[in-house]
C-alpha cells in the first residue's frame, strides 16, 4: 500500500488502470472484514450505479479503533488543542477513544437510534464531535455533520432533507474571541423539523440554554446511564456511512452519500500515501469536521491508518497570528494540511509571528480547498517548510471522498500551483464543451473522470436523478467535476476554477443561486445576480448586483446593504455574505430573460475590454450603467 519512489508510483498507477479490480482488492485486503466481498466492482455511469466490494461485510470503527488496540492502545489517537491556548487540551489514546465511542454509541441506542437512522451533528471542533461521528458509524446510524457556521435555516433544510431523528449539539462554541450560541440556533431550526425526536446537548461554554422536557438531554447525564460494551454493527460495504451537504449550481444543497467499504479504503490509502505518514508522527489538518476534509483527513483516514490526528478548535489568528506555529512547536507536528486562504491571511501578518517558533518537526506541508497561487506556495515553502518540506497541493471534492490529483510527498516532482498527477485509480480526461476528449499535453478543458474509484459518491440523498443530472449527464459516460483544468507539457494538471455557477470562497463551495435566493428574500429586493471576483485572501469574493424597489432611497443604501448581509447570514450563514453589493437599475439579460453572468463577472473583475457582444441584450445600456457604478 505504501508508495516510496516515483517508479513505484508509476507502476502502481499503471496497474490501477490496467487491472483496477485486482489493484483495489489488494489494498482492501489490508483491512479487517467480517465477510469477504464476492465482486470487487460493478458499475455504469449512465444511471449511475456504482458498487465496490459487493457483498463484503465490515464496520469502519473496527478498522479505525478495535484493530489498533493490541499494538497501539496507549498511543495518542486524537490530540485536541482548544480555542484558548490557556485552556488545558486533551489527548485521547486509541483505548480511551474506543471506550468513549462505545459509551456514546450506547447513548444513541438508549435514545432510540437504530441502524439506518439519520443523525444530524452540529458541534464545535471538540473531541466529542469525532466521538459522535464514530459512535454513529459504530451502530450503523448515518451521520450528517453540519458546519458550525451555518444558520438555523440551513440546519433545518439539511435535517428535513435527510429526515433526521436526532440532533447532537452543544450549548455553545468558542471561535477566536467570539462565543457562538449553538443550542439556540438548533432550537430555532427545530421549529420546522417534525422528524427530530431527541436533542443531545454537550456542555462547552456553560451558556444558559432552554432544555425542553422529553426532547432535550445532556450528553454528560446520558453517559452516566451506559456501559462501554458496544459490539460494532455489521455493515454491508455499500451501506450508507454518511451524508454531507454541498452547494450546487441550483439553490438547494445536495446530500452527497458515501458508503462504508469503498470510502474507508480510499480515505486510508490516500492519507497514507500522499502524506507519507509514518507511525508516531502527529498529523495536523486544520479543517473543520463539518467539511469533507475533516471527515476524511481528521477522522476516518488517519484513524484507519493508526495515526495521531490533531484536532484544533480555534482559528489561525487567535489570540494572534502565531497560533498555528505555537501548535506545531508544542506538539511536534510532522504534517500541516491547511487551506490557501489561511496561508494568504497569515502572509499578511508578516514573519514576526513565525519567528521564535521551532518548526523543525515539520516534514510535509499540504494545501486543500482551492488551487494555491504561486506567491502563497513560495511563502509557505520558504518560511514554514524552509525549503525542505514538500507541498502536496491536493485537488479533490466532497463527491470524491478523498484526494484525486496530488503530489505524493517526497515522491512526485513538484511544480508550484500544480495539483500535479492523478493518484493510482484516478483516470482524468479533459473534454471540450461538446464532450469530445482533448488529447495530448499543453491543453485546457473541462475536467472529467472516466472510471470509478472506491471513494466516489453513490447518490444524492433521496434524489438519485439529481445525482445523475449533476455529475453524469453533462458528458455521458463520464463523471463531470465542474472544474476547468490545464494539462501542461509534462502532463501535470492545474485546476483553473469552477466552470459552473459555484463559487469557491475560502475553500468553501457556495452556489450563486443559493446566495441570490437569500438576497431576494430581503424585503425591498426585486432581483439579484451574484458572481465571483478575485479576492486577495479568500481566493474568490462574492459580488452581488442588486435591484431594489423604489422605497429604498439613496440615503438608505448603507442600511439596505447591512440588512441584506443580515438576511444572507440568517438564511445561509455568515460564510455566504457578499463582499460587495452594487445597486443597479437593471441586469444584462438576453431577450429570452437569461441573465448574462459572463458580463457581470467581467465587470466584477474590472475587465471592461472583454465584455463580448452586448448588442443582442434586451437593454444594452444597462451594461454602461453597471460599469460606471462598479465598486
Amino acid at each position: 500500500m505504501f508508495i516510496k519512489t516515483f517508479d513505484e508510483y508509476q507502476a502502481a498507477y499503471q496497474q490501477s488502470v490496467d487491472d483496477p479490480e485486482s489493484f483495489w482488492a489488494g489494498i482492501a485486503q489490508e483491512f479487517q472484514w467480517r465477510k469477504p466481498w464476492k465482486k470487487t466492482l460493478q458499475w455504469n455511469f449512465e444511471e449511475p450505479d456504482i458498487k465496490w466490494f459487493v457483498g463484503g461485510k465490515l464496520n469502519i470503527t473496527e478498522n479505525c479503533l478495535d484493530r489498533h488496540l493490541a499494538e497501539r492502545g496507549d498511543q495518542a489517537a486524537i490530540i485536541w488543542e482548544p480555542n484558548d491556548p490557556h485552556e488545558a487540551g486533551v489527548t485521547l489514546t486509541y483505548r480511551m477513544l474506543h471506550d468513549q465511542v462505545c459509551r456514546f454509541a450506547n447513548v444513541l441506542k438508549r435514545n432510540g437510534v437504530v441502524k439506518g437512522d439519520r443523525v444530524c451533528i452540529y458541534m464545535p471542533m471538540v473531541p466529542e464531535l469525532a466521538i459522535a461521528v464514530l459512535a454513529c458509524a459504530r451502530i450503523g446510524a448515518i451521520h450528517s455533520v453540519v458546519f458550525g457556521g451555518f444558520s438555523a435555516q440551513s440546519i433545518a433544510d439539511r435535517i428535513n432533507d435527510a429526515a433526521c431523528k436526532l440532533i447532537i449539539t452543544s450549548d455553545g462554541a468558542y471561535r477566536g474571541n467570539k462565543e457562538i450560541p449553538m443550542k439556540n440556533t438548533v432550537d430555532d431550526a427545530l421549529i420546522g423539523c417534525p422528524t427530530v425526536k431527541r436533542v443531545i446537548v454537550l456542555t462547552r461554554t456553560r451558556t444558559p440554554v432552554s432544555m425542553l422536557k422529553g426532547r432535550d438531554v445532556w450528553w454528560e447525564q446520558e453517559l452516566k446511564q451506559v456501559t462501554a460494551d458496544c459490539p460494532a454493527e455489521e455493515m454491508d460495504a455499500e451501506d450508507t456511512l454518511f451524508i454531507l451537504y454541498t452547494s450546487g449550481s441550483t439553490g438547494k444543497p445536495k446530500g452527497v452519500v458515501h458508503t462504508t467499504g469503498g470510502y474507508m479504503v480510499y480515505a486510508a490509502y490516500t492519507f497514507q500515501n500522499v502524506f507519507q505518514y509514518k507511525p508516531g508522527q502527529v498529523f495536523f489538518c486544520t479543517a473543520d469536521i463539518g467539511w469533507i476534509t475533516g471527515h476524511s483527513y481528521i477522522v476516518y483516514g488517519p484513524l484507519a491508518c493508526g495515526a495521531t490526528s490533531l484536532l484544533f478548535e480555534g482559528v489561525p489568528t487567535y489570540p494572534d497570528a502565531g497560533r498555528f506555529w505555537d501548535i506545531i512547536d508544542k506538539h511536534k507536528v510532522s504534517t500541516l494540511y491547511t487551506a490557501p486562504t489561511a496561508i494568504r491571511s497569515l502572509m499578511g501578518f508578516g514573519l514576526d509571528y513565525v519567528k521564535g517558533h521551532d518548526l523543525s518537526s515539520l516534514e510535509v506541508l499540504g494545501s486543500v480547498g482551492e488551487p494555491i497561487n504561486e506567491e502563497a506556495w513560495h511563502w509557505y515553502d520558504d518560511n514554514i517548510g524552509h525549503n525542505r518540506c514538500p507541498i502536496v497541493d491536493t485537488w479533490w471534492q466532497t463527491e470524491t471522498g478523498g484526494l484525486m490529483i496530488s503530489p505524493i510527498a517526497n515522491v512526485t516532482p513538484l511544480k508550484p500551483a500544480f495539483a500535479s498527477l492523478p493518484l493510482p485509480g484516478v483516470q482524468p480526461i479533459l473534454v471540450d464543451e461538446n464532450g469530445k476528449e482533448i488529447e495530448g499535453n499543453g491543453v485546457s478543458g473541462n475536467l472529467c473522470i472516466k472510471f470509478p474509484w472506491p471513494g466516489i459518491l453513490r447518490t444524492t440523498y433521496g434524489d438519485h436523478e439529481r445525482c445523475r443530472q449533476t455529475y453524469f449527464a453533462t458528458y455521458p459516460g463520464l463523471y463531470f467535476t465542474g472544474d476547468g483544468c490545464l494539462r501542461d507539457e509534462d502532463g501535470y494538471y492545474r485546476i483553473t476554477g469552477r466552470v459552473d455557477d459555484v463559487l469557491n470562497v475560502s475553500g468553501h463551495r457556495i452556489g450563486t443561486a443559493e446566495v441570490e435566493n437569500a438576497i431576494n428574500m430581503h424585503t425591498g429586493v426585486v432581483e439579484s445576480a451574484v458572481v465571483g471576483y478575485p479576492h486577495d485572501i479568500k481566493g474568490q469574493g462574492i459580488y452581488a448586483f442588486v435591484i431594489t424597489d423604489q422605497t429604498a432611497g439613496d440615503h438608505d443604501a448603507d442600511l439596505t446593504k447591512r440588512d441584506i448581509l443580515a438576511t444572507v447570514s440568517r438564511v445561509i450563514g455568515p460564510i455566504a455574505k457578499p463582499d460587495k453589493i452594487q445597486f443597479v437599475s437593471g441586469l444584462p439579460k438576453t431577450r429570452s430573460g437569461k441573465i448574462m453572468r459572463r458580463i457581470l463577472r467581467k465587470v466584477a473583475e474590472g475587465d471592461f475590454n472583454n465584455l463580448g457582444d452586448i448588442t443582442t441584450l434586451l437593454d444594452p445600456a444597462v451594461v454602461e450603467e453597471i460599469k460606471t457604478g462598479k465598486l
